[in-house]
C-alpha cells in the first residue's frame, strides 16, 4: 500500500512540473461593418500572398498582423494555411512583408481592423474584443475541432 501511495505522489508531483506546449489558438477577425461571415482556408491563402486583395463587395483587403512580418505568430499562421515549416514561413513572410500592415500586440491589431475598412487581421483568440467580427474559416470557429488556425 505504501509503494502505491509514493508513485501516487510521485506521478502528481511529477505532472505539476510538466508543463506541455501551450497552442496558440489564432481567430480571424474583420471590422463589424464587413458582412463577410465566413471564408475559405484557399481565399485566406490568396490573402496572405496577395493575389486576391478584394472581398466580395468589392472593397479592398488589407491584412493586419500582430507583431509584424516577423513575429512567432505571424509564422504560425503561415505555417498553418500553407502547410510549411518555420523555414519556409519566415522566408514567406520576409518575401511577402510589404503587404502586410503590422500592429505592436493583439490589441493593436484589433484598433487598426476596427478602423480600416476591408481590413483582415489575425490574433490570439483570447484577445478578442466586442469591435470586431470573428469569421468561420472553411465553417468552422477558432477553438471548433479542425478549425485551421488550431
Amino acid at each position: 500500500m505504501k509503494v502505491f501511495q509514493r508513485c501516487t505522489v510521485l506521478l502528481l508531483f511529477a505532472g505539476m512540473l510538466w508543463l506541455p506546449c501551450e497552442a496558440k489558438n489564432i481567430a480571424v477577425v474583420v471590422s463589424k461593418s464587413n458582412n463577410t461571415g465566413s471564408i475559405t482556408s484557399a481565399d485566406l491563402a490568396k490573402m496572405l500572398e496577395s493575389t486576391s486583395r478584394k472581398w466580395p463587395d468589392g472593397s479592398n483587403v488589407t491584412v493586419v498582423l500582430p507583431g509584424g512580418a516577423t513575429s512567432q505568430d505571424a509564422e504560425l499562421v503561415v505555417a498553418r494555411v500553407f502547410k510549411l515549416n518555420q523555414a519556409q514561413a519566415r522566408k514567406f513572410l520576409a518575401d511577402h512583408k510589404s503587404v502586410f500592415v503590422t500592429g505592436s500586440s493583439d490589441e493593436d491589431v484589433l484598433n487598426k481592423v476596427g478602423s480600416l475598412p476591408g481590413s483582415v487581421g489575425l490574433v490570439d483568440v483570447y484577445s478578442i474584443n466586442n469591435a470586431v467580427r470573428v469569421l468561420k474559416v472553411d465553417g468552422k470557429l477558432p477553438l471548433e475541432q479542425g478549425y485551421l488556425l488550431r
